[in-house]
């Protein structure tokens, strides 16, 4: 069984995965929809996104989808680490505009669960980065969105790595208060 651990806001999850190992190497389950289904997570994953940066210092997001297709996420780090944020987006909730962050490694092979509602983004930490993530709904542009990753007001503690590199999409990202908001 994976440890699950709910992070500052309880629907963002911690999982780090049970690795049995020996001399040869290790073995882990990553995904159980047992063990996800007693920590309350109902999610059906319908698609599987790899993703690699080369640079430290990389930023992607913070993306989300909203109705009509809105995704939940597991993602882990097959190569390097990062650091990974949910930021609750969902209107009228108690913890709207609040963030949960963690680290995560391909040594440790820990896993963020984001929830629906919530936008999500990562800083690598290291060159040569490479995620996995599972989402539970398929990509649909016309439905996504963004907030930029270092909206003043949030004030996530970023473990800035050198000059952050972003896309020119997620350069110009609304902050939170200037966004149009979200459904889901």
């Amino acid at each position: 069984m994976p440890t699950i651990k709910p992070l500052a806001l309880a629907e963002v999850l911690l999982i780090t995965p049970k690795r049995h190992g020996d001399e040869r190497g290790w073995f882990a389950e990553t995904w159980s929809r047992e063990a996800m289904s007693e920590a309350g997570v109902e999610a059906e994953f319908v698609q599987d996104n790899q993703a690699y940066s080369a640079k430290a210092g990389t930023v992607r997001g913070l993306h989300f989808q909203q109705a009509p297709h809105p995704q939940a996420k597991l993602v882990r780090v097959l190569r390097g680490a990062i650091y990974d944020i949910a930021l609750d987006i969902r209107p009228g909730s108690a913890t709207y505009g609040q963030w949960a962050g963690a680290e995560l490694t391909a040594e440790r092979g820990e896993q963020l669960f984001v929830p629906r509602g919530f936008a999500h983004g990562y800083m690598t930490l290291t060159d040569d980065c490479e995620l996995f993530y599972k989402v539970d709904g398929l990509y649909a542009p016309q439905t996504e969105g963004g907030v930029f990753w270092n909206d003043p007001d949030l004030a996530i503690p970023w473990p800035i790595v050198g000059e952050p590199i972003l896309s020119a999409k997620d350069k110009v990202l609304p902050r939170l208060k200037d966004m149009a908001q979200a459904k889901f």
